[in-house]
Parts: structure tokens; sequence; C-alpha cells
């Protein structure tokens, strides 16, 4: 299955670690870093980590392009981007011991060619054998129906959708006629988007069933340390992993839909693609920057995953008894 990301705002990260954030005070940084961003090609360069061929699509600004660049030839991502005048945008991250301060901007405004252009790309590399993930926000100048409107046309095309994405293009998305294949909200955006609230386990597992049955075949709920939700034709479960050493959550969520790729790539039933991109999240959570570790890593981490009915009191292994 050939792979690839469409990311209309990337970004630059700019990660500044503390040893402690305290709002109004002077600090001194300990280390700061810039990567290549934005969730796309956060999900790409995951996905290359793991030995998948990606592809990679979207805006990039020509001024600042470097990052990205570079990191598109070291990891052999085929870039397709499209280049328009002026910077990327730079995000910053700032990490102490305890939390990470997320401050992303906008991003510059993009013309209507400058979209058609990318959506025509997408749309030619489009056909039965590939999946497309549409990740992120849309800068100012796309209107927020651009990810519905993409995904009816790569689903004529007979491609699969994967969208991660939140506010306005999330809910169009989910209320147009045709719907992507999977979909990957964390908690806070499913409720934004059902506009109630889900304060406990049994309302999340409604919610993304009641998605789930209006035709999107496989919903992820991602719960921070509650773990993650996985609804589809083969059930609902809840995968969990106790997180390790954190040196940045940055792209954690974007770790999470790579293994979703890589799992729906290989034809993995559900129990395996909870298990590898719960494995995906947590190995990032321990490296600065959009990264895996080996992939012996990621299969040990992957076996260590605990799995549960969605409704189950306590965890346990699929095959076990509860």
């Amino acid at each position: 299955m050939r792979i690839a990301t469409v990311t209309f705002n990337p970004a630059i990260d700019q990660t500044i670690t503390l040893d402690r954030l305290i709002p109004g005070e002077v600090h001194r940084a300990r280390s700061v870093r810039q990567d290549a961003g934005g969730k796309g090609v956060n999900v790409a360069s995951c996905l290359a980590d793991w030995g998948a061929s990606v592809s990679v699509f979207g805006l990039l600004g020509q001024d600042n392009a470097t990052l990205f660049e570079t990191l598109f030839e070291q990891k052999a991502i085929d870039d397709r981007f499209v280049r328009v005048g002026g910077d990327t945008r730079v995000n910053m991250k700032i990490v102490d011991d305890t939390d990470t301060t997320d401050i992303n901007m906008s991003g510059p405004v993009v013309g209507e060619a400058d979209v058609a252009r990318v959506e025509r790309a997408v749309a030619d590399f489009a056909g039965e054998d590939t999946l497309i993930v549409l990740s992120g926000s849309l800068p100012p100048g796309c209107d927020t129906i651009l990810y519905a409107e993409m995904v009816a046309a790569l689903t004529a095309r007979d491609a699969r959708v994967l969208l991660d994405t939140s506010g306005a293009p999330l809910t169009h998305a989910l209320r147009a006629d045709v719907l992507p294949k999977i979909v990957k909200p964390n908690r806070r955006e499913l409720a934004a988007w059902a506009d109630t609230s889900l304060d406990t386990m049994a309302d999340v597992v409604a919610c993304a069933t009641a998605l789930h049955r209006r035709g999107v075949a496989l919903v992820v709920v991602s719960m921070g340390g509650e773990g993650a939700l996985f609804v589809s034709d083969e059930g609902a479960l809840v995968a969990h992993l106790p997180a390790g050493p954190l040196a940045s959550t940055v792209g954690a969520g974007d770790a999470m839909v790579a293994g979703l790729a890589a799992g729906i790539a290989e034809g993995a039933g559900l129990e395996r693609i909870a298990r590898l991109s719960t494995a995906f999240a947590v190995a990032k959570l321990g490296r600065p920057g959009p990264h895996l570790p080996d992939l012996a890593t990621i299969d040990a981490l992957a076996a260590q995953v605990t799995i549960s009915g969605a409704g189950i009191t306590g965890p346990h292994r699929v095959g076990e008894d509860a």
C-alpha cells in the first residue's frame, strides 16, 4: 500500500526545555532545538523510521525550507510539497519537568491556486492501493470545508482516507455525505465535535460507536493517561501502555497516527493496530523531534500494550479471562 500525508500548515517546532515554567518570571533555557514539523510531516517521519515508504504533500514556505528538505533527504521521504513564497510558521514548545506548553502560530495566508495545486497532486497520487493521511490545522486562506471536499474526491478514487484534525474542519468532514475511513480525535476534540461532555469512558465509547455506525470504519480516540479507544467492525477495545521517560510530548499524537497507518498498510486486525499505534505513541514520548527508536524497541513495546474490552473493568490481555 502506498502512503501519503498531506500538511497544509507545516511548522518548524522550536522546543525550549526549562527546569520549571513560572509565568511572569525570567527563565534560562536548558536546551533549544528546532525540528521540521507539522502533523503530516511528523507522521511521515515516524513512518519512515518504521521502514515504510511515504510521500509528503502540502504547502511549504520556500524561505526556510532547509530543515524540511534535510529531513526528507535523510529519511528518503518522497517530497512533493508545493513551495510558496515566504516563511513556514515557527511554533514554540516549552517543556519543563512536569508538562509541555504549546504556542502555535496560525501560519501565513495561502492562495486558492496553491491549495488547488496540492489537491490536484494528491488526487493524481490516489488510487485503490493508497492510504492518504489528512492531518493538522488549515492555514488562513483555506476554506474549513477543504478536508471534507478532499475526503469525497479521494474516496471517489478508491483511496482510504485517515483524518486527524479538529474544530471546524473536523465538524465539516464528519457532517459530510462521504466520511473518512479512519478518524483519530483526542477526547477533547471528540467532545467539541459532538458538542457534549465526555466525562466517563462510557460517554466516549457511546460517542465513538455512534460515529462508527454512521460510516467511519475505524474510530480511534486518544485519551492521554487513560490510553486510547479503538472502535471498528471487530468491536471496541482500549489500549494502554504506561509512558517511560518523558523527553517531549510534541508529536506523540502524530506518532500514533503513523502507527495506525503502519498497521492498516500491513492489513492488520484491530488488536494489532491498537498495539502498534500505542507503541509508536509511547516510544515517541521518550525522544525529542519527530523520530522513533529502532524497530525492535517498537515491537517490544507493542507486546507490552495492555488491551481491555471497552466497558470491562480492569485491563486484561486479549485471549485471557477478564
